[in-house]
C-alpha cells in the first residue's frame, strides 16, 4: 500500500454523545461512539467497515464526511483537514464527498420527481447552466444505475426498493465525487437485488475510479467488494487489512468470533463453529476498563482489564490492537 494515494485519513477521531437520564433528566451521561480511530483510506479502494450494531460504523461514516462534528480528533481528505473548513469551503469540499443510505425511500424526498432529486446538489452547486444540459445528465447518471431515462417523471413511491437505492446511487454520483461512503446500502434489500447493486457499485468504481468506504454488518457481502477490511467493536478498530489476509487468518478474537457466526450451508462444517460469541455487548455508556472487548473474550487476562491496547501494524499491512499480539 506504500506506493497509494491517502485520500481519506483519520487521526485519533472520537465522538461523544451527551445524553440525559434519570426521571427529570438532570443526569447527563456520555455515550462513546467513536474512539480514537486511526486509518486511512487509499484512492480507488474500497474499504469495508464490520461489526455488529452499534459499534459506531455509521457515525464514523458521517464523522469522514462531517456530517458529525468529532469531539476531538482530525479528519482529512487529500490533504486538507475538515474541521477547519468554514461552512463554504466545506460546501465546496462535499461536492467530492457523498453518501448512500440504508433506507432509500427514507432518505429520497417522497414529493419530487426523481429528476428534481437527482438535479437538486446540481443546482445547488451551480453545475449545469442549461435545464437540457442537466436533463442530459440526469439521463446519463439513470442509465449508469440501471434506470430508464424515460423514468425520471416518476416519483419514489413508485419504484421498487431496488430501483430506489439506484436513484440514491445516481443522485449520490450527481457531483461526480471521488470519494462515496455506503452506510449499509443493501441491508434492507432481497439477497437477490443485493448482487445487484453490489455488482452495480463494482462497474461504477471501475469506471469512475470511486473510493468507497463500504459499511455493513453482513461479512459476505463486505468479503465480495472490499479491498481492505476494518473491523470495530463499541467504537474502536480491532482489526485492520488486506480483505483475504483476515478472512483466511483473523488474528482478533472478535474478528474470528464474527467470521465463525457467518451461516455455513453445511450442516457438518457448522457443528465445527463451536466458539460462537457469548454475552451482550457493554455499553457504550460505562465501556469496561481496559480493553472494551475483555468481557467477552475467552482470552481475557488481568492485562486486559487495566490497559488498553494500542491498534499497531503486527505484519505488513496488518494492524491488530490485542495483548495476544503482544507475545
Amino acid at each position: 500500500m506504500e506506493n497509494k494515494k491517502v485520500l481519506v485519513e483519520t487521526r485519533n477521531l472520537t465522538k461523544e454523545f451527551k445524553t440525559k437520564s434519570g426521571a427529570w433528566g438532570k443526569n447527563k451521561a456520555t455515550v462513546h461512539a467513536v474512539t480514537d480511530v486511526n486509518l486511512h483510506v487509499y484512492e480507488g479502494e474500497t474499504l469495508g467497515v464490520v461489526g455488529e450494531s452499534g459499534c459506531g460504523k455509521s457515525t464514523l461514516g458521517r464523522l469522514m464526511l462531517r456530517l458529525l462534528d468529532a469531539t476531538r480528533g482530525e479528519v482529512f481528505f487529500d490533504g486538507t483537514e475538515l474541521n477547519t473548513l468554514k461552512e463554504e469551503e466545506l460546501r465546496h469540499m462535499r461536492k467530492q464527498m457523498q453518501m448512500v443510505f440504508q433506507d432509500p425511500f427514507a432518505s429520497l424526498n417522497p414529493r419530487l420527481k426523481i429528476k428534481d432529486i437527482i438535479a437538486e446538489p446540481m443546482i445547488t452547486h451551480n453545475m449545469y447552466s442549461g435545464k437540457g444540459e442537466m436533463e442530459d445528465r440526469i439521463a446519463d447518471l439513470l442509465k449508469k444505475t440501471g434506470i430508464r431515462p424515460e423514468f425520471m417523471n416518476r416519483y419514489p413511491h413508485q419504484f421498487s426498493g431496488g430501483q430506489r437505492q439506484r436513484v440514491s446511487i445516481a443522485r449520490a454520483l450527481a457531483l461526480n465525487p471521488r470519494l462515496v461512503i455506503c452506510d449499509e446500502p443493501v441491508s434492507a434489500l432481497d439477497v437477490s437485488i443485493q448482487s445487484q447493486i453490489l455488482n452495480l457499485l463494482g462497474d461504477l468504481q471501475a469506471e469512475m475510479n470511486l473510493t468507497y468506504v463500504f459499511i455493513s454488518h453482513d461479512l459476505s457481502v463486505v468479503r465480495y467488494l472490499s479491498d481492505r477490511v476494518c473491523v470495530m467493536f463499541l467504537g474502536k478498530v480491532c482489526e485492520l487489512g488486506i480483505t483475504r489476509d483476515i478472512y483466511a487468518r483473523p488474528l482478533h478474537p472478535y474478528t474470528q468470533f464474527l467470521l465463525e457466526a457467518v451461516p455455513i450451508p453445511d450442516p457438518e462444517r457448522r457443528k465445527e463453529a463451536k466458539n460462537m460469541l457469548s454475552g451482550e455487548i457493554p455499553s457504550p455508556v460505562n465501556p469496561p476498563s481496559g480493553c472494551y472487548f475483555r468481557t467477552r473474550c475467552p482470552y481475557a487476562t488481568e492485562k486486559c482489564a487495566q490497559e488498553a491496547p494500542a491498534l499497531r501494524e503486527v505484519e505488513p499491512d496488518r494492524f491488530v490492537a490485542c495483548h495476544l499480539m503482544d507475545k
